[in-house]
């Protein structure tokens, strides 16, 4: 009788588990799931892939220099007794700048013109004495000797008014010179002297700096392996040079006008100048600026922003977003590339839309939400 209660125990347990796990089968096979929400998009920029003129540049560091800086001085010792320039203001070659004092040279004329005039009389009358000696000696009324005496004493005097000619040339050009005139058009700068100060034609420090401002120079020097490019440039034409500040802005467009006759053995670089016409002023002495030299202009090129351009172990990539904003990593092959334009050689075409900022969150395969499509041709 136990045996057969203990065999009905267990039938009626097993008949339980086998009961619950029908219904919890049922339950969780049967019964619809709930959906699983989608992974959401993830934010990138991106670019359309286009065909472009690329131009291919050297870049440096430049200073500007005026074309011409004349620190004037004064070429004679005296009195300043009136500065007739402002400072900081532009000047004409052969405006008056500053007067000296000129009463001491203008003393110093008169009294040459003074000789001279003395020397003449009495030139004028060696010369009537050496005709009546002339005419003597033909009726041998005077000796030879005389007659020699009196040719030399007009030689002599004819030599003593060209003597007095000369020094009041050179007492014309003492008063001349206590006029500081300006010896080029440019921009005077702060005067070094003011009136009443005596100025010496030794003096070192002069009476004011000018500086020619339009055109202008900037001085730059770039890798010795630029020379070869830019002789080939110039052989075709012009070089163009672009000046800009430090926040890249573009200042100024100008043209190569010198290259350095020797490489700087020390730092393996070369200078050049570019001359810009500068009639608007930006372009100052002293400033420092940056430098673009175009060596050539790709034409109709396949390009992209250099952030596009992803490196990996297997080379450059980039992330293509397609129609249906799923990523696809393709692998490409560039070609010159600058610091805002990479060339494409291979592996894009254009239309292709490229991410170019917010890789780092993507892998292929991803969704993504463009934020922003750059219409703009890169370069």
């Amino acid at each position: 009788m136990r045996r057969w209660l203990l065999i009905l125990l267990v039938l009626v347990a097993g008949g339980g588990v086998a009961y619950f796990g029908l219904v919890r089968g049922y339950w969780s096979s049967g019964a619809p799931s709930a959906p699983r929400a989608a992974a959401p998009a993830i934010p990138v920029s991106a670019s359309k892939v286009e065909r472009a003129d690329i131009p291919i540049e050297l870049t440096g560091l430049g200073t500007v220099q005026a074309l011409n800086s004349v620190l004037v001085k004064s070429r004679v010792d005296g009195q300043i007794v009136k500065i007739n320039f402002s400072e900081g203001k532009d000047v004409h070659a052969g405006d008056v700048l500053v007067e000296i004092d000129p009463a001491p040279y203008e003393a110093a004329l008169t009294q040459a013109q003074a000789n001279k005039l003395k020397d003449q009389a009495l030139l004028e009358n060696a010369r009537l004495d050496l005709d009546r000696a002339t005419r003597l000696a033909k009726t041998g009324a005077t000796s030879t000797q005389q007659l020699d005496t009196a040719k030399s004493l007009v030689a002599q005097l004819e030599a003593s008014v060209k003597s007095d000619q000369a020094t009041i040339d050179s007492a014309q050009v003492q008063v001349n010179y206590s006029h500081i005139r300006a010896p080029i058009d440019g921009r005077a700068g702060t005067r070094l002297v003011d009136a009443g100060n005596i100025v010496r034609a030794a003096d070192l420090t002069g009476v004011v700096t000018i500086n020619q401002v339009h055109p202008i120079f900037v001085v730059f020097s770039l890798p010795a392996d630029s020379l070869p490019q830019i002789r080939a440039k110039l052989k075709n034409g012009d070089v163009n040079v672009t000046a800009q500040d430090s926040n890249g802005r573009d200042l100024a467009a100008g043209k190569l006008s010198v290259i350095d006759n020797a490489i700087n053995a020390t730092t393996g670089t070369i200078n050049y100048k570019a001359i810009f016409d500068n009639a608007e002023e930006v372009l100052w002495p002293g400033q420092f600026v940056n430098v673009r030299v175009q060596i050539e202009i790709l034409r109709n090129v396949i390009a992209v922003p250099v952030t596009a351009v992803q490196y990996g172990p297997d080379g450059p990539y980039a992330f293509i977003v397609g129609a249906d904003r799923k990523v696809q990593k393709r692998s490409i092959k560039t070609g010159v590339v600058n610091k805002t334009t990479a060339v494409i050689a291979d592996g894009l075409q254009p239309g292709d839309l490229v991410v170019t900022d917010g890789q780092y969150r993507i892998e292929a395969g991803s969704i993504v939400e463009v934020l922003t499509k750059t219409a703009e041709s890169p370069g």
